[in-house]
């Protein structure tokens, strides 16, 4: 008999065993067999996260701790005694939390990714949900949405919170930006700060004159204008890091740091999911994620290895660094630090790299194929793996 009633044909479909109709007329009819996930099954898996409480309280801890602490701490200091602690926000601290923030962003977003990649397996969920119909593609996807939704939050709140602080309890902004000995105004183009020296020659001496540990242009002679002509790329490179190492982020560069932070804990999130749906241990591949972050990215971003230079570019760390905007690689407080890396100029970023920087094309390729790739990578080995 291959006619069933119209009734009975959304549960049961003519052909087979009843129990097996039963279920594929169930997937049909519930929507459980379709790899897109369900609102109700991403919903599922942010619960499942949600209530993790000690890896949420890790995840909260990386993530917002460190902000709440240094800036309430410098609050309560500078309502104290003011005279004697400056206000809470200024460039360097807006600059070293949010470099701060990217780092341990992105070990709490691979921790959570890696979680989210094996929490049906460790619960012992797995083969329950893989017999109910529900496509396994489906289930991957579910948990980027439900796990981005509790990171992408929590680093966007410690974020803002640091951009009201730096901007409202903040230094006053500086009219002038010292460099070296000198003092030049501010918000000048090269052309304006070639001829501003050129016409201000006391000045022009004092940010040409040569300190220890300088690496930029600088002589110990009176200079000319033919000297700032030869050298105005260079000093104008200088005078950029300076400015913003003394200025507040304006509003669009807080939108470009914030969308830059955003990027890592993406990055982060989508490469510790798909890890650890391929190692199935979400510790393993928590300590394989942290180890990237802190020793092997540190270690090639600062030191070319001969023959090895285009590997080196293919680590995702790399390729974010070298979009790191240009707020966050400027040189500290008085023009201490490490200053802008080579990196080339996108969006804003010049990154903090002390390699040679890789194309822009090449740069956007990396982070894309990381992405893509250990997606993929996760999906097929959740689509692969026996219930």
């Amino acid at each position: 008999m291959t006619e069933v009633s119209s009734a009975e044909g959304l549960s049961r479909p003519a052909g087979g065993s009843p129990a097996r109709n039963d279920r594929a007329g169930n997937a049909i009819l519930h929507g459980l067999g379709s790899w897109i996930p369900s609102w109700g099954l991403i919903a599922t898996k942010f619960l499942e996260l949600r209530k993790r409480r000690g890896l949420l309280v890790a995840i909260v801890v990386l993530t917002m701790a460190l902000p709440v602490l240094v800036l309430g701490l410098r609050l309560i200091f500078h309502a104290v005694d003011p005279k004697t602690y400056g206000p809470a926000g200024s460039p360097s601290i807006f600059s070293g939390l949010v470099n701060a923030m990217s780092e341990f962003g992105f070990i709490a977003a691979a921790t959570l990714g890696a979680a989210a990649g094996t929490t049906d397996l460790t619960d012992g969920m797995f083969r329950h949900l893989v017999v109910t119909g529900r496509s396994r593609l489906a289930l991957y996807l579910a948990r980027i949405p439900s796990g981005l939704a509790i990171v992408l939050t929590l680093v966007g709140v410690a974020f803002a919170m640091v951009c009201l602080v730096t901007s409202y309890a903040g230094t006053p902004q500086p009219t002038t930006i010292a460099i070296n000995s000198g003092s030049v105004p501010a918000g000048l183009d090269q052309a304006q700060l070639e001829t501003w020296l050129v016409n201000h020659p006391q000045q022009e001496a004092a940010v040409f004159q040569c300190s220890p540990g300088q690496s930029g242009p600088c002589t110990t002679a009176a200079v000319d204008p033919a000297f700032v002509e030869q050298h105005s790329a260079a000093i104008y490179s200088s005078y950029t890091a300076d400015e913003l190492a003394q200025e507040n982020p304006a509003v669009n560069e807080m939108v470009k740091i914030g969308l830059w932070l955003e990027l890592v804990i993406v990055v982060a999130f989508l490469v510790g999911l798909g890890l650890g749906s391929l190692l199935g241990q979400r510790t393993v591949a928590t300590i394989l994620m942290i180890a990237l972050e802190i020793i092997v990215t540190p270690i090639l971003a600062r030191v070319t290895i001969p023959y090895f230079l285009n590997g080196q570019r293919l680590v995702v760390g790399i390729a974010l660094d070298q979009l790191r905007p240009a707020g966050l690689g400027a040189a500290g407080a008085g023009g201490q630090g490490p200053g802008p890396g080579p990196g080339r100029v996108l969006f804003g970023g010049r990154g903090v790299l002390g390699i040679p920087p890789m194309p822009t094309w090449a740069m956007i390729a990396v982070i894309v194929g990381w992405i893509v790739g250990w997606s993929v990578i996760g999906a097929w080995r959740m689509m692969t793996r026996d219930a």
